[in-house]
């Protein structure tokens, strides 16, 4: 039996960003064992994988040399006594440190997958740190899986990479999305009313949801004005589903404020049941200025919701300007309001987008075709070594 690690920094990311993942390759003939920091998600972790083994590493998600350096060895220890035969880490922190350990401890199959690169969109100098870490991650690993066709080309591009060990994945996206949760006819009612108390429409109120973690890099500041100098205010609401993040990539405290004390703006902490406030949203938005694969478009395809974004090339692999989606440029919060203007009145337009969109995911991104996809790579890598 081949036994497989897969690692990230935060256990929040191994119930997003892979879930189900694990026990498909348990129920495959994998052993499995999760790696990750401690955290409150790790219950509902082990209840939705099944059959996996679950390790906790102390790591951060900061830079902090000596318990980098301390996560390190128990790594190296483990990889050491598990000997396992294939390592695959996600997120920048787990990807280098579990490369490094992997590398050092003999381990024959090496992955990382790259869903994004915090470097884009960071200051000259952060840029040149981060770039060193992308690379020794990559020249690291056996092979390098970028969850995007344009972060491939980016990272070959930049010379971040060895091209010969760049694959994506199916389509791409880390692991696809679920249409039987994303499907308007599973709802479930306690959930819908509950999403429904919250949001609490009024009567004709069209509904926009932005659906992410609340920082910089997400446009939430960009969305909040748009939105308050819009023409539409006083006949919209703005949904923001998502925890706020001020340790790493912090909102500037003028947009908290408006977030907290605009009457048409409100805040949801992260909830597990997304799929509910698509349904009652009219528009889903992602302003967001730098993206691997964006779940959430996937999300809001599956679900045949009104899509506008920001011109990114993460968000541009699924969606087309006015054929899939309402698409503007990066940042500017101005054309941003006009979208929003745009979408509330032509409404049937954009039912016209989504439905289009929804077949492209339909047709081109189910998780389970996914799931096979990384199988059959797996086993490739085991074959070959």
């Amino acid at each position: 039996m081949p036994k497989l690690i897969r690692i990230t920094t935060v256990p929040l990311s191994l119930k997003l960003l892979i879930k189900h993942q694990l026990r498909f390759m348990a129920e495959e003939g994998f052993q499995v064992l999760a790696i990750s920091s401690e955290g409150k998600e790790w219950q509902a972790i082990l209840k939705s994988e099944k059959h996996i083994e679950k390790v906790i590493i102390p790591f951060t998600r900061k830079i902090t040399p000596v318990k980098d350096l301390y996560c390190l060895w128990l790594l190296y220890k483990l990889f050491k006594q598990e000997r396992p035969d294939i390592v695959h880490t996600h997120t920048p922190k787990a990807g280098l440190l579990g490369m490094m350990a992997a590398r050092l401890a003999g381990v024959p199959v090496r992955i990382h997958t790259l869903a994004g690169l915090p470097l884009v969109s960071r200051s000259k100098t952060q840029q040149i740190l981060l770039s060193l870490v992308e690379k020794t991650t990559f020249r690291l690993a056996s092979e390098v899986w970028p969850n995007a066709y344009s972060l491939k080309d980016y990272i070959i591009r930049k010379k971040l990479v060895n091209e010969k060990k760049v694959s994506v994945i199916g389509n791409g996206s880390s692991n696809g999305v679920d249409l039987e949760r994303f499907s308007r006819s599973n709802l479930q009612e306690n959930h819908l009313v509950a999403a429904t108390m919250r949001i609490a429409p009024g009567e004709n109120e069209f509904v926009f949801l932005a659906v992410g973690r609340m920082v910089k890099d997400k446009g939430i500041a960009d969305l909040v004005e748009a939105f308050i100098r819009s023409k539409i205010v006083s006949r919209s609401k703005l949904v923001l589903l998502g925890d706020f993040e001020q340790d790493l990539n912090p909102l500037e405290r003028k947009t908290i404020n408006q977030i907290k004390d605009h009457p048409k703006i409100i805040h949801i902490p992260w909830s597990d049941h997304v799929e509910h406030y698509m349904a009652l949203c009219d528009v889903l938005v992602h302003p967001s200025h730098r993206e691997g694969f964006p779940n959430v478009l996937l999300e809001a395809g599956a679900m045949c919701c009104p899509v506008i974004c920001s011109d990114i090339d993460g968000n541009k692999e699924i969606a087309t300007h006015k054929r899939t989606a309402l698409i503007y440029p990066v940042g500017k919060a101005d054309v941003l309001q006009e979208a929003l203007e745009f979408a509330f009145v032509k409404r049937v337009e954009m039912q016209g987008f989504a439905e289009k969109l929804h077949e492209k995911v339909v047709q081109g991104y189910e998780r389970k075709s996914m799931h096979r996809s990384i199988l059959k790579a797996y086993n490739r890598m085991l074959n070959r070594k």
